[in-house]
């Protein structure tokens, strides 16, 4: 057994459960309010008020932009009160300003460098990682109708952009603004950037310094940027955001999450990336849509799963908490092992072999699409999520677009999503049809004699010089297709169950029924 560390008495992290603003008030958390001129005259200045600026809106109102001080907590480990009284509130701590560089040193000072003090013998070797879990610049906010800010945060975005964003402060709140959609996109991506500064980099250096990884996940599931700092990029699923059989599981922002992690992770050259997954999905939670969830992971290249945490006893309230369902409280905790072994060998693939990839899709580091996406899963293409600062690195060589190991034969972009492109390379700009223009530049995963869009392919080449096509039915209807393989060489079938291997008796089918998994092995004949 290797050992993660958990950088907080609950989440978001970045607050050491209220200590930080114990050691200093100034490092509350603070954001941008937006109020007409005259109330701002009369207001009350206990909150630490500071005028950004004035501004007017789009029907001619003067309005105050103002950084100030506001309620906003973190979710403790603990329950108030005595464990036998029903409906406890939990524990809230204050939350730090993640946007105030001395409040992150502060906050390192605190965990990551009291853990060293205490266990830094065990640092690199039992101790492999520390777990950051969801930093927000506001965390669980109280205080409505606040932006993320802090002190002298409008320097920094304009900076950031380009261009002075003053103008356009009003689009934060008022949904009738000029190409209000746009600035604020150009403000989360700014806002982004400075977390990306204060938090993530000194986190991700500390861990460099000290010999172990940083890992967890960043607040939202298509947070791609952040996951450049994690030594294991992650994500999570979480609130049954994505669920069996649900368009879900396809389409939004999480339908992005473990394409995302994995794709950081190979560009950059690092052997794991995880995903924490089903925790809130409550009492309802079954083994096979545990199951469902962890091989949604698998098949798009996850390659170290984090079930969610739950409460060794669940006397009183913990009971409820999201959830009791992934330990040995569960009545399907005897069939847990088997699964575990199954996954772990599934896992072993990912992270050894070398996916086959000739497609990458361009998002932000704020935001990905999905429409791209979800045709290419529907139709056994696989592909690589880039952004913005991989394609800065990025060469044009031999006719591929080499971005850290990858090599792309095309780039897609959809609609809303520019930045500057590579010259001299094809680009297929998305439409309905755009999935015929990409047929055209880069082969499926396998071919079938028919459509089967619930059936998911990955290509995964060996140190040896094999060929893995890993399969697994996502949907909720059996499978049987005729398949052609783009090699050819002796084939063997990897039962990811048992872990048995034997030759395929029937190469040319591959059947399965619903969540079903399929691993063939090819080897090149001599």
């Amino acid at each position: 057994m290797w050992v993660m560390l958990y950088d907080e008495g609950m989440y978001p992290s970045g607050s050491a459960a209220g200590l930080v603003v114990a050691r200093n008030e100034a490092f509350r958390v603070r954001g941008l309010t937006c109020l007409p001129v005259d109330e701002l005259k009369v207001a009350p200045n206990a909150l630490d008020r500071r005028l950004v600026a004035t501004v007017q809106n789009r029907s001619g109102v003067s309005l105050a932009v103002c950084d100030e001080r506001v309620d906003a907590v973190i979710r403790g480990l603990h329950y108030q009160g005595d464990e036998n009284e029903p409906n406890l509130g939990e524990d809230e701590y204050p939350a730090a300003d993640l946007l105030n560089p001395e409040a992150v040193r502060c906050f390192i000072e605190l965990v990551y460098d009291r853990f060293y003090s205490e266990l830094g013998e065990y640092f690199g070797n039992t101790i492999k990682a520390i777990f950051t879990d969801e930093p927000h610049p506001l965390s669980r906010l109280r205080t409505k109708n606040v932006q993320p800010g802090t002190t002298g945060i409008l320097d920094h975005v304009n900076a950031c952009l380009g261009y002075d964003f003053t103008p356009h402060l009003p689009a934060l709140w008022f949904d009738d603004e000029p190409d209000a959609e746009h600035y604020r996109r150009d403000y989360t991506k700014a806002i982004a950037s400075r977390l990306d500064e204060t938090y993530y980099m000194p986190l991700s250096h500390w861990c460099s310094a000290h010999g172990i990884a940083l890992t967890g996940h960043p607040a939202n599931p298509d947070d791609i940027g952040h996951l450049r700092r994690l030594h294991i990029p992650g994500q999570d699923i979480v609130w049954r955001h994505l669920e069996p059989h649900k368009p879900s599981a396809l389409e939004g922002p999480p339908s992005t999450m473990a394409k995302a992690a994995a794709s950081v992770a190979f560009h950059l050259g690092r052997m794991r990336n995880l995903n924490e997954f089903a925790g809130a999905y409550g009492e309802s939670l079954t083994f096979d849509e545990l199951q469902w969830l962890a091989s949604w992971l698998l098949i798009r290249g996850c390659n170290l799963l984090v079930p969610h945490a739950f409460y060794y006893s669940m006397r009183g309230p913990r009971r409820l908490e999201r959830p009791p369902d992934v330990g040995p409280n569960n009545s399907w905790w005897s069939d847990y092992l088997s699964w575990a072994e199954m996954t772990r060998r599934l896992c072993w693939l990912n992270a050894t072999c070398l996916p086959v990839c000739h497609l990458a899709i361009l998002g932000e580091a704020t935001r990905l699409p999905w429409l791209a996406a979800r045709a290419c899963f529907e139709n056994q293409v696989d592909f690589h999520y880039i952004e913005p600062a991989d394609l800065k690195e990025a060469e044009v060589e031999d006719g591929y677009l080499r971005v850290g190991r990858g090599r792309y034969s095309v780039l897609v972009v959809e609609d809303d999503y520019e930045t500057a492109l590579p010259s001299h390379f094809p680009v297929v700009r998305w439409t309905e049809g755009g999935l015929a223009e990409i047929l055209q530049r880069v082969s499926r995963v396998v071919e079938f004699d028919r459509i089967a869009p619930s059936l998911r392919a990955r290509h995964l080449q060996t140190g040896t010089g094999g060929h893995l096509f890993l399969f697994f039915n996502e949907g909720s209807e059996a499978i049987r297709r005729r398949i052609t393989f783009p090699v050819s060489g002796k084939i063997w079938r990897l039962d990811p169950v048992t872990g048995e291997c034997d030759l395929k008796i029937h190469p040319e089918v591959v059947e399965l029924r619903p969540h079903q998994w399929e691993v063939i092995l090819i080897e090149p004949s001599a």
